[in-house]
């Protein structure tokens, strides 16, 4: 997928990192009109740690017509206590949960960010950036220096870019995940299925994603409990009968939840997604922040690109902000007040959502894309639950 670039030109936008966030703002800003350079650092596709589960507010922002398969649809969740305590509920949502793989739906979005007139370059590392006057110089492996009016970086949790603009996180989660075939026996107890279970180690959980013959599983907890989280792991699959198989990959990934007030630009680059530290802070669900603040990135480096004055370059990037501020962040305040309920009452959590049928409606409407969780966590149920969880806590 690779492109030859001629030597010394400049481009209005670089994106950098070809995930959701970064192939999104690519495709946004070309189909603005300008020219755009979109680099990741592995060969395309690429495989990528993820449950690969398209809620609704993810699908409402794919572009239309995305040549990507669809694994399976959620129809019905099963949620658990560390083994213990069992239900499933189906699901009534108007738009289900869709399961993709994530090499899949990653190469998906690049090829739409090509077809919009993005050139794509993979296999090439970025390894600095430099701000200078009216341009930022991004450096790639090699020494070669590739000079843009706008830059996003989307190059995921560990990003060179969020370094650069100054990105700080303030939790940090150790996710594992296999993924296994599966014999058609399985496959029928799986499909249209999702399981997940709150765990042992404090805010841990698992899940099991269905996709026809094969199964994405894995744990999350706190960076920090990598053995104890291994063991967590082990004991899931097991659990599941899923520990028999030779997984077909077996990965870890760091994700990461920004601070508050932490930057979103620096000069001419703005962050997006993971590299913005965008992520539920619950759920740990990322692709949704992703592909909002990627597309609402593209559309601000567009006008950052065409910006003729300091000050049109300052109001794109506050828009950006305000849009991320107003909406992703305020996600995820009301999602770390659903996470120290679960941290510290996994049970009483665990029985709300399974006792109380308003809490599953409610977080099925939030998974169909229906409404959101700071709306949940306004609803009498809820704020009934978070009093009684305070008073127990």
């Amino acid at each position: 997928m690779s492109a030859d670039l001629p030597a010394g030109r400049s481009w209005d936008v670089v994106v950098v990192g070809a995930g959701p966030a970064g192939a999104s703002a690519a495709r946004v800003a070309a189909e603005a009109g300008c020219a755009v350079l979109l680099l990741e650092r592995a060969a395309v596709p690429r495989y990528k740690t993820c449950g690969g589960g398209l809620i609704g507010c993810s699908q409402a922002f794919l572009p239309a017509g995305l040549g990507v398969t669809v694994r399976d649809e959620v129809e019905s969740v099963t949620f658990g206590l560390d083994g213990r305590r069992e239900r499933t509920f189906g699901s009534t949502a108007r738009v289900r949960c869709k399961m993709v793989f994530r090499d899949e739906l990653d190469a998906a979005l690049t090829k739409a960010a090509a077809e919009a007139g993005a050139v794509v370059r993979d296999r090439t590392a970025v390894t600095a950036l430099e701000e200078a006057p009216g341009e930022v110089v991004v450096r790639v492996g090699g020494g070669e220096r590739i000079r843009a009016r706008a830059v996003v970086g989307a190059d995921g949790s560990a990003s060179r870019v969020g370094r650069h603009v100054g990105v700080s996180c303030e939790q940090v989660d150790l996710a594992l995940e296999v993924e296994v075939p599966v014999g058609p026996g399985d496959a029928a107890r799986w499909r249209g299925r999702m399981l997940m279970e709150w765990g042992p180690l404090p805010g841990s959980f698992g899940w099991v994603f269905p996709k026809g013959d094969i199964c994405t599983a894995g744990v999350v907890a706190a960076r920090g409990q990598g053995e104890a989280t291994k063991s967590y792991l082990r004991e899931f699959l097991r659990r599941h009968g899923l520990a028999d198989r030779t997984p077909l990959h077996d990965t870890g990934h760091l994700t990461r939840c920004r601070r508050p007030g932490s930057p979103l630009a620096r000069g001419r680059t703005i962050v997006a997604g993971d590299a913005a530290g965008l992520c539920d802070p619950w759920s740990r669900e990322g692709i949704s922040f992703a592909l909002r603040s990627g597309t609402w990135a593209g559309a601000a480096a567009a006008e950052v690109a065409r910006a003729s004055h300091q000050g049109d370059v300052q109001r794109a990037i506050g828009a950006y902000a305000g849009a991320v501020r107003s909406t992703l962040e305020v996600e995820m305040r009301a999602s770390r007040r659903v996470m120290d309920v679960f941290t510290k009452r996994p049970g009483l959590f665990h029985t709300a959502l399974t006792a109380l049928p308003p809490v599953w409606r409610g977080l099925d409407s939030y998974i169909g894309g229906e409404t959101t969780i700071p709306a949940l966590l306004g609803t009498p149920v809820a704020r009934a639950a978070l009093t009684t969880a305070r008073l127990l806590a």
